[in-house]
Formats: C-alpha cells, structure tokens, sequence
C-alpha cells in the first residue's frame, strides 16, 4: 500500500484596475486580442515596471485570512526563461522574500500548512486555431497581477485538495480580491504528488499541470496514484517530471523533466525597489498599512457556518448553499432581519420568541432554495430583474408561517411577486386568492366533492387513509387552494365517521 503525499500550487488573477507593472487595463472580458497592451508590458526597450500598490494590498488581505505571517520585507526577482507568450523573456516573480508565509487552511478540521504567499506577473495567452499548423500569441493577459499560494506537502487524498481548492476560491472571492473563474483562467492549480510505502519518508515528486477544474484537480490526483502505483510495483522508478493534464481521455501525459529553481536563474529584480511593510504609527515607506487592509477582512465562509448554524439552525446542506452563494446568503438575512422586527412587535416571551424565530428561518430557507432558486435560475438577487425585495418576501413567509395562505396559493402569489415585485397583500386581494374562513363554505364544497366521489368514500371507511388524502386533495382544487388543510380535513372526517347511537 502506497502513501500518496500532495502538495497545491494555486495561481489566481488578482481583480485591480490595471496590470501589474504597467496602466494597461486588467480586462478578463476582453474578446478582442492584443489591445491592452503597452511597451511596457511588451517589454520595451527603456521600459520600466512600477509596482501596482493595489495587487500587493490584496494579496497581504488573502495572506492574513490565511493566517499568514506579513513579512516587513519583500522584494521581487527575475524568474529567466523562454517561452512564445513571455514578452520579457523573463518573469517578475517573487522567489527569496515573499510577502505571505507560514499560514494554514483549515480542512474538515485539519490545518493544512501554507508554506507561502508570493506574488508575480501572469504571461499572454497562447492561441491554437483548429487545424492550423500555426499557433497565435494574445498578450492581453502579460503583466496581470497574479498571486501564487503554495501549500506544505500536508495533503493526502484527492478529495482533500478539491476541498482546499474549493474552500480557496470561496475565501478569495469573500475577500474580493479575485473573481477566480476557473472557465476563465482566473484560478489555475497545479499538483505536486509523490508515493511512498513509509509516510514519513517522500517519493519523487511528479507534477501536474492544466488543471482548470475542480474535478480535473481530484480526478488528475486519482489518475497520478494509480499511474505512479503501477510503475512502483513494477519495480522501476517515478521519473521527477512535469505532466499535464488531458482532460478528454482523463490522464497525464509526460511533458518535460521538471526544472529545479536554478534552472530559471533567479536573481533579485534591479528596476524595483526593495519594499517595506509596516503600521500606520511607523514610517512606512510604500504607505501600505497592513492594520488598515487586515480591518478590511469580512466575515469568511467558515465564520459565517458556524454563525448560521448558531444563530438559524439550519441544516448543513443549506447552510453551505448560503455559504457558498454568498449573495443568496446576503438576501435570505435581509429576509430574516425583517422576522425580528414581527417577532418583537409581537411581544413574545424569550423562548417562545425563539422557537417561532427558528420555524421561520426554516420556512424561510425552504422557500429560498426551493421555489424562488427555480424561478431565480441565472438570475442574481441583486440582478435588475429580481424585483422581490426582502420586506415582501418576509410578509410572504409571514402569511405561510401564520397558515393564511396554502401552499398552492403561495407558489402562485411567489410566481406573480417574482414577475412584477408587487407585495403579495395585494396579489392576493387583486387576485381573489384569500382564504376561505368560512367553515360552512367549506362544508359545501366537502359534500359536493364526497357525493362525486363514492369510491373513495367506501375506501375510506373501510380504513385505507390513502382515500382521505385523495379526498382532501380534491377539495383543495375544488376551492382553489383557498381553504385550509386542516380544516378540510378535520370536516371531512366528521362528515365520513358515522356519529354512534345514543341509548
């Protein structure tokens, strides 16, 4: 049995205004290629980069939500190599002194260890039209800011670091300082994996490349463990190697022998400034205070779990949806915010207080992932087009919590509020949806559905209790949804159990 030993290195596209070394725009929309570049970023003869202060702010925010250690010194190298979409022939990175080191990640409640946090340039793009002998270079993308994380080699399983690189993805894009669309090429990971039968004793390392999916990264792992497993059992040994990623026919494929650090002959960046981090009480000489960006950090997406467990009792599952749709989860407190205020004014004892609060959280969330995500499909909550604002979404679970309109009733006031945001009191009246209060009315219309439906009747009181659920489901089409169930069935049954004799 083979112990798989895993290391990430996640690249991420930092979301600033401009590149890194240079004004051009930082567009990842941009469709047409080559127009955000600049003799500059092409690398120039005379040329000389000037840090963007907004990318180093962002990556020390991402280094202190990963319980990084901010480094007071940080400085940039030159990382030498050739390659057609590096117009430098060379890349500004961050080798020596990084600015983040030494955090942790924590996973299904395993810390796994952040070795570093650097940041450097991305390259262009290479483009190969189908067919063609010939590839295009688009350098759009040379010179955005791109962040790198490295991980210790903590991770032992596929599912492990799906789940880092998961959690990763959503922490940036809490933090906003990275949309990290994968489709994009925002966020690209890149896996460092090697077998040994003792644990504490590393194999050669293999590393995967192209990887731009969070199924590709567990599925190229899972590849790579049994690949690497049938070479050992063979007797033969695992070439230190770089491999990438054919997603089609889901397996590596060998690409080079992996270059070692002095292969790219680093050495310190001379056109930039050693740079120095500190407070707002000390001289800072690149005026980036890190108490400043550290009391930016919002709430994470494990702080908001545990919040959202505590504070509604929802379950796990739900809970991770309004964990991951961050915007979703926005909306549905803006929902309960508005519960507060009816439970306060409604003058309730604590516990009481607290039990009704919960039972509309669920009704709440229920509603919210089911009916109004199937009508809400691609549409944000914060779209234009979605017209349901939170007092009336409220005031719709209200009527539901207090039984004032039935569940077929409320799927078509939730229709009609989600096409004209018109607050659902007056759908309701406009519509002639409001329930029937009347029992004598509903009597009518139970004796009308009993006298068409004989059979289950006679089923009925031959004891089948599937009949009365037929039953109560005709009367509620019969009424239009308009009466209540439990009354309905409470007249029902009095009218189908027979009164016994009296002496």
């Amino acid at each position: 049995m083979y112990h798989p030993t895993i290391g990430l290195e996640i690249h991420a596209e930092l979301k600033t205004k401009s590149k890194m070394f240079c004004s051009c725009a930082n567009d990842p929309n941009e469709k047409q290629a080559n127009v955000n570049i600049c003799p500059i970023c092409m690398a120039h003869p005379g040329t000389l980069p000037v840090i963007n202060k907004e990318a180093v702010r962002k990556v020390i925010k991402t280094g202190f939500a990963l319980n990084c250690k901010i480094q007071k010194n940080s400085k940039f190298d030159r990382k030498n190599y050739f390659y057609p979409d590096l117009p430098k022939g060379y890349q500004i990175s961050q080798l020596y002194q990084p600015f983040c080191k030494n955090g942790f990640l924590e996973i299904n409640n395993k810390k796994i260890k952040i070795r570093e946090i650097h940041l450097e340039e991305d390259t262009g793009k290479l483009v190969h039209p189908k067919g063609e002998d010939y590839s295009l270079v688009d350098f759009n993308r040379a010179g955005v800011p791109l962040m790198e994380l490295v991980t210790e080699p903590d991770i032992h399983s596929s599912t492990e670091a799906r789940k880092f690189a998961e959690e990763l993805r959503m922490i940036l894009r809490y933090l906003d300082v990275s949309d990290a669309d994968m489709e994009k090429g925002q966020m690209r990971c890149e896996v460092n994996i090697s077998l040994s039968k003792n644990s504490e004793k590393l194999g050669t390392k293999v590393e995967i490349k192209n990887l731009n999916s969070f199924r590709a990264v567990e599925k190229g792992i899972e590849y790579e463990i049994i690949r690497q497993t049938r070479v050992l059992e063979k007797r033969e040994k695992v070439i230190q190697e770089t491999r990438g990623w054919h997603d089609a026919k889901q397996i590596t494929i060998s690409q080079r022998e992996k270059e070692e650090s002095h292969d790219y002959r680093y050495f310190p960046e001379p056109d930039l400034p050693m740079l120095r981090i500190g407070n707002s009480k000390s001289k800072i000489q690149n005026n980036i205070d890190i108490e400043k960006i550290k009391a930016e950090i919002p709430e994470l997406p494990q702080a908001r779990r545990e919040r959202f467990d505590a504070e509604y009792g929802l379950p796990k599952q739900e809970i991770e949806v309004f964990v991951q749709n961050k915007i979703l989860g926005e909306y549905f407190e803006k929902v309960i915010s508005e519960f507060r205020n009816w439970i306060k004014e409604t003058d309730m004892k604590s516990k009481v207080e607290r039990d009704e609060f919960l039972k509309l959280a669920k009704i709440c969330s229920n509603y919210i992932l089911t009916d109004l995500q199937g009508l809400l499909k691609n549409i944000s909550v914060v779209d234009k087009k979605f017209l349901i604002t939170p007092e009336n979404f409220a005031e719709f679970i209200t009527l539901i919590y207090k039984k004032q309109i039935s569940s077929k009733i409320a799927k078509m006031v939730l229709e009609e509020m989600f096409r004209t945001g018109a607050e659902p009191s007056h759908i309701i009246e406009e519509k002639g949806l409001s329930q029937i209060t009347d029992d004598s009315e509903i009597e009518k219309k139970v004796k009308e559905v009993l006298s068409k439906n004989p059979k289950p009747v006679q089923d009925f009181k031959k004891g089948k209790q599937n009949a009365l659920q037929f039953l109560i489901g005709q009367v509620m089409s019969a009424t239009k949804g308009k009466a209540k169930p439990e009354t309905v069935q409470k007249i029902l049954r009095k009218l189908l159990t027979p009164t016994p004799n009296k002496d």
